[in-house]
């Protein structure tokens, strides 16, 4: 059989099938630049989408007939801006797609290190009041470092224990339990998080009290449905305070007064002013702040609400203390006047989606009918796995590692704003997963923490403006996340707000 070549020899190919590469089309001199900007326009456009697999340096070397390093550099570049990882004998996968090009004011503090990130696009999202899908886009927005607050170290999650506990789980129930259950939740896990509570959070509670939930969310929504059905038409809540639970109760149609917090805590003369029958707060570790409700705030909260007002009890943080025992839970000397609830969400992961609730006897029955409604019971199996981390005493040992892992990354977070952000004052070091950082003033084009969080974005760092968390003017600054990320990542993020703040002289802030 005759076979022909053609005219063109097999040496003078220079290009691959890969996203149809010539190196013909390079420009002199300029290989490891045209082959990035290929990459990243593939990216963009939808070609390369996140998560696929590049192909070997080697490879795609030796099918373009250059050097390797050509192929290297060019990948590591799009590594640096944050769009490709390498993972190993995984290869280089793309991880981020880039925003549109850069347009707007301030476009200059977008230059830098992640690329020239589109500042335009990031101030979209932070241009007008958040709306109830604002933490889904923030989460969805492409970033090299993730500083969002509220977000426990998911990198550390006991893979091998939870395995271990489902296992035994497993070994041990009847067919029965995979039936429909207690929307309550089951027995065994309810008992579990009342040793629980006692043990750590110095309440005494019959696991007959407990009511499981699809986190503090649901249990948000489940108060909300109850209290609006018995005349409660507003729930007094902590300014700043956390915007997702201020979402939550006006979702489900209370209002939501603002009480301020001041370094004692939450101002009880102010909630008497409020009017409102109900208050929400979080008083172990108080949202975005920090602060502590000190002692005699407390007894002036307990006489309050021995006149009649309803306390929500959100026991955020209360585990991840460093540097001064835990404060005891309100719920353990106001039985009758807390409703108590707190979640798995910063001890594991959030993506449980499980939490307890307790509530005064009078709402109990009204709040299980709620639940009921809502979804019948939460699953059963990771109930039985839960309970099996609790009562063997494996989710204190991983709560352990977490403290020693979170203070490091505190403490190098601490001193990356000593050197970045000199003039930012820091809240909230004695305890979570977060710091706030409030500031007298902003440079011009950043004048507003919101800008400043745009900046940031924009440059391949995610972080949460201050003043969404706040329903009144308040200094500007920004609430900042440290234990989902390396100490190398937070000193970088942190420099890269600091480089933010550097474009121009401080202008008076909000």
């Amino acid at each position: 059989m005759s076979r022909s070549n053609g005219s063109t020899d097999h040496r003078s190919i220079t290009g691959t099938d890969f996203l149809q590469l010539d190196r013909a089309d390079a420009p002199a001199g300029g290989l490891t630049d045209w082959l990035a900007e290929r990459l990243r326009s593939a990216i963009a456009d939808g070609r390369l989408p996140v998560g696929s697999r590049l192909p070997a340096s080697r490879v795609l070397a030796a099918e373009l007939r250059v050097s390797r390093g050509v192929v290297t550099e060019a990948y590591q570049r799009l590594c640096e801006d944050g769009q490709l990882a390498g993972h190993g004998r995984a290869g280089t996968r793309v991880v981020a797609a880039p925003l549109p090009a850069v347009t707007g004011r301030a476009a200059a503090a977008s230059e830098g290190p992640a690329g020239g990130r589109p500042l335009a696009v990031a101030r979209d999202m932070f241009a007008s009041a958040p709306g109830t899908e604002v933490f889904e886009s923030l989460r969805s927005a492409p970033c090299r470092i993730d500083l969002s607050p509220g977000v426990p170290d998911l990198a550390a999650f006991p893979r091998t224990a939870w395995l271990r506990a489902e296992r035994t789980a497993l070994d041990a129930i009847s067919p029965a339990t995979f039936n429909y259950s207690d929307p309550r939740g089951a027995p065994a896990f309810r008992t579990a998080v009342a040793n629980w509570l006692a043990r750590n959070r110095g309440i005494v509670v019959s696991p007959a009290e407990v009511i499981i939930v699809a986190g503090v969310a649901q249990a948000l929504m489940l108060l909300a449905l109850t209290l609006r059905r018995s005349g409660v038409t507003a729930v007094a809540v902590e300014e700043p305070g956390s915007l997702g639970a201020r979402q939550q109760l006006r979702g489900w149609g209370l209002d939501t007064p603002p009480v301020p917090v001041d370094a004692r805590g939450l101002r009880i003369d102010e909630l008497r002013a409020s009017g409102a029958a109900a208050v929400m707060l979080t008083p172990a570790h108080q949202f975005p702040t920090g602060v502590v409700l000190d002692g005699g705030r407390r007894r002036e909260l307990r006489d309050w609400a021995r006149d009649g007002g309803l306390i929500i009890e959100d026991d955020y943080d209360a585990e991840h203390r460093y540097d001064r025992p835990p404060v005891p839970a309100l719920r353990s000397a106001l039985p009758g006047h807390v409703c108590y609830t707190g979640s798995v969400s910063k001890l594991l992961a959030p993506a449980l989606r499980t939490g307890w609730l307790l509530v005064p006897a009078r709402y109990r029955d009204a709040i299980v009918a709620a639940k009921r409604e809502a979804d019948l019971g939460n699953a059963v199996l990771p109930q039985l796995v839960l309970a099996e981390l609790m009562a063997s005493g494996e989710l204190e040992r991983h709560l352990r590692l977490l403290r020693k892992r979170h203070v490091r990354r505190r403490d190098a977070m601490i001193s990356a704003i000593g050197a970045h952000l000199p003039r930012a004052r820091v809240h909230g070091a004695a305890a979570g997963l977060h710091l706030t950082v409030t500031f007298d003033a902003l440079p011009p084009g950043t004048g507003l923490d919101v800008d400043l969080a745009a900046a940031a974005l924009a440059r391949g760092v995610k972080v949460q403006p201050l003043s969404w968390h706040s329903q009144r003017p308040h200094r500007p600054g920004l609430v900042l996340g440290y234990a989902a990320r390396t100490p190398a990542e937070i000193t970088e993020g942190v420099a890269v707000i600091g480089s933010v703040l550097s474009v121009g002289a401080p202008a008076g802030g909000r």
